[in-house]
């Protein structure tokens, strides 16, 4: 087997894309000096008020930078698309293209629906309205989709994440393998890394671990965070006092210091984070009992049974949770017991919880000072005073009233924390805080390629280009809901 390039048989496409790449950077380049230049008179206003494109000299160089970027992008798809049919005779892009089907199908699908019913979506639908949100939300939904063909079904990965192939060690991407079986995939597409395993491979399962964690555990945040952060801004007095000053007191920690306190050996057995953990994850559970019995107060025959349902199920998901090998806390000395293992629902990895209830715990201060602050300002308007005329509880008005009217910031936030939660899992996993070493999450993977980064930098790089696309598409879909909830 021959050793593959980048493109392959689509070699003939390189020279137009990196010639539309360097105009488009030539032409950004000369488009911000020309911001620069005091023009004289002043845009023309379109009926609906909006200012009209720039005409002259500024308004033809912004045409040809929206040119060569589409052009740009019809290129990167061409790419992906002759990939897919061509697998390998691609280059490594075809392979992993092929691969990537799936997702690809899946994104497609996605698109394709949203697109058609949008109008009825509220504003999900209405990010399809912003090019921006639309980049960004195309991005974090591949990296979704990857993580659950590839974390879950297996259907993404061309080797096991963790098998150690010999004569691999730090080859290059698109290297073949010495020694391979008619039923193995031929190449490392990405490579092999210092312990001879495949980096598309552990790329592929790294996402899962992301995909898993940073939106559950920034969700949780927002559980705690929200159901502090209204009583404290909508009561005001001694209990906004005491809560504000522990969400201050969390703040002021170092959060790299909590991080290593909370992973040493020494304070994991003594089950501190475990209480940490029954403490946290209680509060979707008073959320959700608190949001329902607000609702249906006026209805009890409608409202026991409902909570009766959905407290039940959400308890057992609750104490499956925390509960691991028929234990909540397993410490030296004691024991207390859980779930027996007939009902529990799933064990959670000890690292990946520990991780989980430090980023739930650091995230959670800041998510209640936005809620507080938002809730300050909307108690005073005019439809939170007529809800009190009409004689509504305090908890109807807040999570009915308050928190509606709350949305949009909370969403756009929502989505900036995720992107923050996965730095921040890259940063633990760089510093191997909690989750094993042979881990393919990002971080852990990054951290194991630096040590040779100047001789062989695809190890590194690859995770490292994942995690900032990742996060990148979270950002650009930040934008676009912004964009979206300020029109409303």
């Amino acid at each position: 087997m021959e050793q593959l390039s980048w493109t392959g048989s689509l070699s003939g496409l390189n020279f137009i894309f990196f010639l539309v790449i360097a105009l488009l950077a030539l032409m950004i380049v000369i488009q911000i000096v020309a911001s620069y230049v005091t023009v004289s008179g002043t845009r023309a206003v379109n009926a609906d008020g909006t200012l009209a494109a720039d005409s002259g000299a500024s308004g033809f160089i912004g045409v040809i930078v929206t040119y060569l970027f589409y052009s740009a992008v019809a290129l990167v798809l061409a790419y992906l698309v002759l990939g897919v049919f061509m697998g390998t005779r691609a280059g490594i892009i075809g392979g992993m293209s092929r691969q990537f089907l799936p997702v690809w199908i899946a994104l497609i699908a996605t698109f394709a629906l949203s697109i058609t019913f949008k109008r009825k979506l509220g504003l999900y639908g209405k990010l399809f309205d912003s090019t921006v949100g639309m980049i960004g939300f195309a991005i974090v939904m591949f990296w979704v989709f990857t993580g659950i063909f590839g974390g879950v079904f297996d259907m993404l990965t061309t080797h096991d994440s963790l098998s150690q192939v010999s004569g691999m060690k730090n080859k290059l991407p698109g290297t073949p393998l010495a020694r391979a079986e008619e039923n193995d995939f031929q190449w490392f597409l990405l490579g092999g890394d210092n312990l001879a395993r495949d980096v598309f491979s552990r790329l592929i399962k790294g996402s899962w671990v992301v995909v898993q964690i940073a939106p559950l555990a920034t969700l949780f945040a927002f559980m705690v965070g929200i159901t502090l952060g209204l009583p404290a801004g909508y009561y005001g007095g001694r209990l906004d006092t005491i809560l504000s000053f522990l969400a201050n007191l969390i703040l002021a920690f170092p959060v790299i210091l909590l991080f290593y306190l909370l992973v040493t050996p020494e304070i994991v057995l003594t089950g501190i984070p475990n209480y940490m953990a029954a403490f946290l994850f209680v509060f979707p559970l008073v959320f959700v009992g608190i949001l329902l019995n607000s609702r249906y107060y006026t209805q009890p025959t409608f409202r026991t049974p409902l909570l009766v349902v959905v407290l039940g199920v959400m308890a057992w998901l609750y104490l499956s949770l925390i509960s691991t090998d028929g234990a909540i806390v397993d410490a030296v000395t004691y024991r207390i017991p859980g779930l027996p293992n007939a009902i529990d629902l799933f064990n959670i990895d000890a690292g990946i919880l520990v991780v989980f209830v430090s980023v739930v715990f650091v995230n959670s201060p800041t998510v209640f000072r936005i809620v507080r602050g938002l809730a300050l300002d909307i108690k005073t308007r005019d439809y939170v005073a007529a809800a009190q005329t009409r004689g509504e509880g305090p908890w109807y008005i807040m999570l009915w009233e308050i928190l509606p009217n709350a949305r949009g910031p909370l969403i756009v936030d929502f989505c900036l924390r995720i992107g923050y939660t996965t730095i921040l899992l890259g940063t633990l996993g760089f510093f191997g805080l909690g989750l094993e070493s042979e881990s393919p999450d990002w971080g852990s993977t990054i951290n194991s390629g630096r040590r040779l980064l100047s001789l062989y930098p695809h190890a590194a790089l690859a995770p490292a280009v994942a995690l900032l696309s990742l996060v990148l598409g979270l950002n650009l879909l930040a934008d676009g809901l912004r964009e979206e909830s300020l029109r409303d």
